[in-house]
């Protein structure tokens, strides 16, 4: 997929500016931004649902704007909320949905790789919340597509239902299929995702790996740690307590400062209460590049 210079306006507001995105076959990809900034605007050009007013947009080699009939054979998408039967099996609902497709993935082979083989003969209204999203992956690659546009497939999810789709979702990807997932979770994106794109005020101002992203690898790592009785550390590891009795100091050298802490513990015999090494978070680079509070970065919804 290749996007050069996007742009959407509605009236006088541009929600889209300029955006440039490369993504690769066989990746999972995630799109990452609070709501407003463009990003479901951008998938839904990407799918062909919206038109553009410039740039240049490849999507399998189709252009969504004026190729949509032939791009919607190759590509599965999973909303938010679907419109299924809710009255037919598993069974039934897959077969229905890969007879739309000139050359649809065997029903009963979708249906095992998202795991509901035990559920294939039961109806949608006695399923989970969990259960059904996992239709909506199997709907989605009932065509046999190329590549999925995932809309926030865990939200609303229980922890567990949620690692149960990250793991559908990694099958995916193992398959060789392309992902594009919008998620506003980071430790989905950072799990799932091969690299990332953020997007604010309809602009990319940040991509790569999820462990890079912002050259988080490179920041200053903090060491935090507690003594008995606010027992001081040697020079240059010490610090004023915090309120939580804890002290935090930037170190430039994680390793060789851990060795002297610890040695020093070791042989004062004090011990190193909560002690752990931080770095900036996927969570931390996305609201530094996004000027979200930590609420709203959890929050669900679309932009």
């Amino acid at each position: 997929m290749r996007v050069r210079g996007l742009v959407k306006s509605y009236g006088s507001v541009r929600a889209v500016r300029g955006v440039d995105l490369d993504i690769r076959t066989g990746e999972i990809f995630a799109l990452l931004g609070p709501n407003g900034a463009g990003k479901t605007t951008t998938v839904e050009i990407l799918e062909g649902y919206r038109t553009r007013d410039g740039g240049e947009v490849s999507v399998l080699g189709s252009d969504p704007g004026r190729q949509r009939a032939e791009l919607k054979r190759r590509v599965g998408i999973v909303l938010q909320k679907t419109g299924v039967d809710r009255y037919l099996t598993v069974a039934e609902t897959v077969r229905l949905y890969a007879s739309y497709y000139p050359r649809p993935r065997s029903p009963e082979e979708v249906i095992d790789l998202v795991g509901l083989t035990a559920k294939s003969g039961s109806r949608l209204t006695t399923l989970s919340g969990g259960q059904l999203r996992r239709l909506d992956m199997a709907v989605a690659l009932a065509g046999d597509p190329d590549l999925l546009f995932l809309d926030e497939p865990t939200t609303g999810f229980d922890p567990s239902a949620r690692r149960e789709a990250w793991e559908v979702v990694k099958s995916l990807a193992a398959l060789g299929k392309t992902v594009l997932l919008t998620t506003h979770y980071m430790d989905e994106a950072q799990y799932l995702a091969d690299r990332v794109a953020v997007i604010a005020a309809g602009q990319i101002v940040a991509e790569g790996p999820p462990a890079t992203l912002g050259d988080r690898n490179l920041a200053v790592a903090r060491i935090r740690y507690r003594t008995p009785g606010g027992r001081a550390a040697p020079d240059g590891l010490a610090g004023q307590p915090g309120l939580d009795g804890y002290t935090e100091i930037a170190s430039a050298d994680v390793v060789a400062d851990l060795h002297r802490l610890t040695g020093w513990a070791l042989d004062n015999r004090v011990t190193l209460d909560g002690l752990e090494v931080t770095r900036p978070s996927l969570e931390d680079v996305y609201l530094s590049l996004t000027g979200e509070d930590t609420g709203q970065a959890h929050a669900g919804g679309a932009a």
